[in-house]
């Protein structure tokens, strides 16, 4: 059985469109709420949206691979990141869901010194 939004299915064979599902890191409980519209207007029927800043760097946390390191201090360069707010939504809406809290405690830390070092 296809889904409406697979490749192959209908929204595929009217408009060359397909969704791909694909596995998610921990994200903060209330990220939904500050979803980013990409190309607002662009579109009458269609509103593509994404991860804020600050979801996207906690959404790393967790694997915190070199790539991951670097992509969150890439975004604290450019967005340029509110570390307290980073702390913030950390604290309130990612640590209570994870696993391993500590560890991450650790990895955030960290990040944040990088972050500092970097702006210094």
């Amino acid at each position: 059985m296809l889904i409406l939004g697979q490749r192959g299915g209908p929204l595929f064979r009217k408009h060359h469109v397909y969704l791909d599902k694909v596995a998610v890191a921990a994200m903060p409980e209330e990220y939904e709420g500050r979803l980013v519209e990409m190309f607002p207007g662009a579109y009458r029927q269609l509103r593509l949206m994404a991860v804020g800043p600050y979801d996207l760097a906690l959404s790393k946390l967790e694997r915190n691979s070199q790539k991951d390191r670097d992509d969150v201090r890439y975004l604290a360069r450019t967005v340029p990141l509110d570390l307290e707010r980073l702390r913030h939504i950390y604290a309130a809406e990612l640590r209570p869901i994870l696993g391993v809290p500590q560890r991450e405690d650790l990895t955030l830390q960290l990040w944040l010194e990088m972050i500092e070092e970097d702006r210094s």
